[in-house]
């Protein structure tokens, strides 16, 4: 059974030729439609093969979760059943990476029978690693991370995240609307995946999403836990990783009060 370092390691070495890729395909992809708005590219598919590829030289019978090759794989839930499950995201914000517009990374994680254990995002462009295993705390480029020690919610930066199809009943649009006055400000980065490390790294104080998918979620989770962060369901209760909805807070005292606004 492989151990925490090594299973980080992993995630590492997956993540990385995940962000080579990346890279390489900068200007000169082709794109394709998946569904309204939400978009799939060369660059997407070429660093998933490459964060796959590692991890089966690796551990060649885990399971992977990923999010180009999902809908042909076995439901999320079964996968993370499994003894060890890969949830990975070969580029969380395909849409900044169409427009150039410098906000996009690789997350790979894994869990062990549904819990996770280590998680890596790489933001290519800036050169960030941020990496997390279970119990042994989270780091950005090797250095210790930790999450703000914001409480109040007037004083608080919060990130948000809205679904590719955005409809005028959306509880996420609701939630923005519900905190934007009440807050210092909120942010809109298009990257799931960079905002909950962001908040690991005490650059965001909050932030939530309630309709995601896990491979979005599941380093970034595990960041911002081992950060001393809170991280809960998007309307309260347990984290699920199957259901993947999450609020992630620096805090106790500061998820108390946003809590009430984010689940409106």
């Amino acid at each position: 059974m492989p151990n925490s370092a090594e299973l980080l390691e992993v995630c590492r070495l997956a993540a990385r030729a995940g962000a080579e890729q990346l890279l390489s395909w900068r200007g000169r992809f082709e794109t394709r439609e998946k569904g309204a708005r939400d978009f799939v590219t060369d660059a997407d598919i070429a660093s998933e093969k490459a964060v796959c590829t590692v991890i089966a030289q690796h551990f060649p019978s885990h399971a992977i979760l990923g999010e180009e090759s999902a809908a042909e794989s076995a439901p999320a839930k079964e996968l993370l059943s499994r003894p060890f499950c890969w949830v990975i995201d070969p580029l969380d914000g395909t849409t900044n990476y169409l427009h150039q517009f410098p906000c996009f990374g690789v997350s790979v994680a894994v869990a062990a029978d549904g819990i996770l254990q280590a998680g890596v995002i790489i933001d290519p462009l800036l050169r960030e690693e941020f990496a997390a295993s279970r119990g042994g705390g989270a780091t950005l480029n090797g250095a210790p991370l930790q999450v703000s020690d914001t409480t109040a919610v007037e004083s608080s930066l919060v990130a948000i995240s809205f679904p590719p199809n955005l409809a005028p009943d959306s509880p996420d649009l609701q939630a923005f609307l519900n905190v934007a006055t009440q807050c210092r400000a909120v942010r809109r980065t298009g990257s799931a995946a960079l905002n909950l490390a962001y908040v690991a790294s005490s650059r965001l104080d909050a932030h939530w999403a309630h309709q995601i998918h896990p491979w979005d979620a599941a380093a970034g989770v595990l960041l911002v836990q081992e950060a001393g962060g809170m991280v809960t369901a998007s309307r309260g209760g347990e984290f699920d990783l199957a259901e993947a909805n999450y609020f992630a807070c620096s805090n106790v005292e500061l998820h108390k009060h946003l809590m009430p606004l984010v689940k409106a």
